[in-house]
């Protein structure tokens, strides 16, 4: 007893470590940790914020389809690469459907992948995500590209990138939905 007591956390320390090598919890470790350690990002300042060089990029759809981000020229754009076994991802998704169910009428939502299509559907279905799916078919714009997952970027009706994030984020805050109002006023 006198052992346990003393060494306590040394011991809860290593049994930790131990979850965090094991496959199945190793996931919702990293998932929940994310999540307590994200924070709402800010837009760029003007004299950082770049116009956007090209709006042609090709993407398929979850059903298939072909969309080239032509299409949404002076919209408002929120853009997110991510994947099914990146834990920062999986974390700020629950936040994205949020956003994306409060505002899919106003703003264009490309959720990107280049996971294998069959596990997007599965995890989109295993957590009821309504969010749109892009696979990309093309190389992407110089500025949108990214090797960092996840990275979001925020596109104003102008072709600006106003907002260019790289790892998990709070997204469905009330600082984040502030940008998008006053991007959908501008």
């Amino acid at each position: 007893m006198k052992f346990l007591k003393k060494h306590w956390s040394s011991i809860l320390f290593g049994l930790f470590l131990i979850l965090l090598i094991i496959p199945q919890t190793r996931m919702p470790i990293m998932v929940t940790v994310n999540r307590i350690i994200s924070f709402s990002p800010s837009m760029k300042d003007a004299a950082d914020q770049k116009r956007l060089e090209s709006f042609s990029w090709t993407l398929r759809d979850a059903n298939g389809q072909m969309h080239n981000l032509k299409e949404v020229e002076g919209e408002v754009i929120v853009l997110n690469y991510w994947a099914t076994w990146c834990p920062p991802c999986v974390a700020e998704m629950p936040d994205f459907e949020n956003l994306y169910t409060a505002y899919k009428d106003r703003v264009r939502f490309y959720f990107i992948t280049q996971d294998d299509a069959s596990k997007v559907k599965a995890f989109v279905d295993k957590h009821n995500y309504s969010m749109p799916v892009y696979y990309p078919q093309s190389q992407p714009p110089t500025n949108l590209q990214s090797n960092a997952l996840p990275t979001t970027f925020f596109i104003d009706k102008s072709g600006k990138i106003v907002l260019e994030k790289t790892g998990a984020a709070s997204w469905n805050s009330d600082k984040t939905r502030n940008i998008l109002d006053q991007l959908l006023s501008d």
